[in-house]
């Protein structure tokens, strides 16, 4: 793939032939499967904080890069914005009621969860298929959303170990579907 010769090319958005709602951009978006995150942070104040994400995955392999992303109007975002460090938890098929507890508004999400403390400090919830334990590294506002760039400091993962999926608006756990 080549990129444009002119940089401004690349921010001009192609003519769209045919107007679709946001509802049918949601639906459509919701056709790719994706894994289901929980990103947790601790704030400078020692607040725990963590969210159900979908939005992950990988930038980089030299570095170690990895993205996430959150959407502006989450109560989360200034805890997330000020956190230096965050993991991001990659659920395992039997923790779709995690999945839902940390998607949940106006809880304390972390209420009898079991979690312990990463090497970087931030909260790593026992069971999941993979922990990616990052550095802040930048952020990017896009659109309704703002876009974390991270470093990743340290990661394991369990072999064998059978994901939580999402499609179409629904959680999976058996992969044979």
């Amino acid at each position: 793939m080549s990129l444009p010769s002119d940089p401004a090319a690349a921010d001009t958005p192609a003519p769209l032939s045919t107007p679709f709602t946001p509802e049918e951009f949601r639906a459509a978006l919701g056709q790719f499967t994706t894994g289901v995150t929980i990103v947790t942070a601790r704030t400078p104040e020692g607040v725990l904080v963590g969210l159900t994400a979908n939005s992950f995955n990988s930038v980089s392999l030299s570095p170690p890069l990895v993205l996430w992303s959150l959407a502006r109007q989450s109560s989360s975002l200034p805890a997330f914005l000020s956190a230096t460090h965050y993991a991001i938890n990659v659920l395992a098929a039997d923790q779709r009621q995690l999945a839902e507890r940390f998607a949940r508004k106006g809880i304390d999400r972390f209420e009898g969860v079991k979690w312990r403390e990463g090497l970087t400090g931030a909260p790593v919830i026992p069971g999941a298929v993979a922990v990616f334990e990052c550095a802040h590294r930048s952020h990017h506002d896009a659109g309704d959303h703002v876009i974390f760039v991270s470093q990743v400091a340290h990661c394991n993962r369990r072999v064998g170990a059978a994901p939580l999926v999402f499609h179409g608006g629904r959680f999976f756990s058996d992969l044979n579907w």
